[in-house]
């Protein structure tokens, strides 16, 4: 059997859809469409009805026909040998960005790592591998400041098509940084020994994390601690240092999750109002501030994690408004103890909840 040799033209074109999963053929039929638009501008034809390409995918010889007759221009090769490398070059893009968006669209939701390359206006070019990430500015944090060069953990939210085509959107407002950097530092977290049933999150101010377990013998709110705190401060430092994280024990006694909810508050005494799904905290008056929290935040997401609409009162009888779920609230005066926790670490204690029916 005879060698048979193949032109640049060939192997070029099928190492290209070798190395890149573009199909000989597609690549081919675009080319005879861009060889046919370049003969219609540069010689001012609109008669493409009765035109036809014929392309030598051995050598790359192009020829033009009318109506079985060869009008090819003299010197044609050149454009269609042009031609066809913009074209190939154009589907090699097209190509690696479909395979980019692909590969990431199996990573939305989880986290990793990227630098900031630039400012966009109020977005962030982040560079996360093998592709460049845009961070509006509501999921930027509002305590932190970047700068260019910072490398940090990003959550994966999402793909979104705008003008510029599809875009990879990270985030560091994101809940789910909290949950995938808990996962990454907590191994019961990461094997499901140890879950997180709700988290709920101001970026750059609080957040509560409720944990449960599912296997007997496994302390939730231990695991995630760790020893001496250290898996929680690694969490912490990553979300910039300045970010307070409560860790509450999940319990269906709706009663003991709600007061372990409003941590660090102590001594409360909770009555609910099933049909409305709302509950009455009554607080002393030296831990109103700490039930509170800064502008509501505490009772806030409090109310996020369990659900229930929470309006807190003194144990004397006068009411915050500021306590009403955290919505609607003023700045009240903060504890000093509030002032300087970094992390609660809340265990809830069936004897101080007193519960009223």
């Amino acid at each position: 059997m005879p060698a048979i040799v193949r032109s640049e033209f060939a192997l070029a074109l099928n190492q290209v859809a070798t190395e890149r999963g573009i199909d000989p053929a597609v690549v081919i039929e675009t080319i005879k469409a861009a060889i046919l638009a370049a003969y219609r501008k540069d010689y001012g034809t609109t008669e493409l009805e009765t035109l036809a390409v014929e392309l030598n995918p051995d050598n790359g010889e192009a020829k033009i026909s009318k109506d079985g007759a060869n009008i090819t221009p003299p010197g044609f090769g050149r454009i269609a040998a042009q031609t066809a490398k913009q074209v190939i070059l154009q589907r090699i893009r097209e190509a690696e960005k479909q395979a980019v968006l692909a590969d990431f669209q199996t990573k939305v939701g989880s986290i990793g790592t990227g630098m900031i390359l630039r400012f966009d206006g109020p977005n962030m070019v982040v560079d996360i591998g093998r592709a460049q990430a845009v961070m509006p500015p509501q999921e930027q944090s509002p305590s932190e400041r970047y700068h260019l060069n910072q490398r940090l953990t990003f959550y994966i939210e999402g793909i979104r098509e705008t003008m510029r085509g599809n875009e990879v959107i990270v985030s560091r407002a994101h809940k789910g940084l909290v949950e995938g950097l808990f996962k990454r530092e907590v191994p019961e977290v990461a094997s499901g020994a140890v879950e997180l049933r709700v988290v709920a999150r101001e970026a750059g101010g609080r957040t509560k994390v409720a944990v449960f377990s599912n296997q007997s013998g496994v302390d939730p709110v231990g695991s995630c601690v760790g020893q001496k705190g250290v898996r929680v401060q690694a969490v912490i430092s990553e979300l910039g240092g300045n970010e307070k994280v409560d860790i509450i024990q999940w319990s269906e006694d709706i009663h003991q999750f709600i007061a372990a909810a409003l941590a660090p508050a102590k001594e409360l005494e909770v009555k609910l109002n099933e049909k409305k799904k709302s509950a009455e905290v009554y607080v002393p008056e030296d831990q109103l501030s700490l039930a509170i929290g800064r502008d509501g935040q505490n009772v806030r997401l409090a109310a996020k994690v369990t659900g229930w609409k929470i309006d807190i009162k003194g144990k004397a009888g006068s009411t915050s408004d500021a306590g009403k779920t955290g919505q609607d609230s003023k700045e009240s005066p903060v504890d000093k103890k509030e002032q300087t926790a970094q992390v609660e670490i809340v265990q809830p204690d069936l004897s101080v909840v007193q519960v009223s029916e």
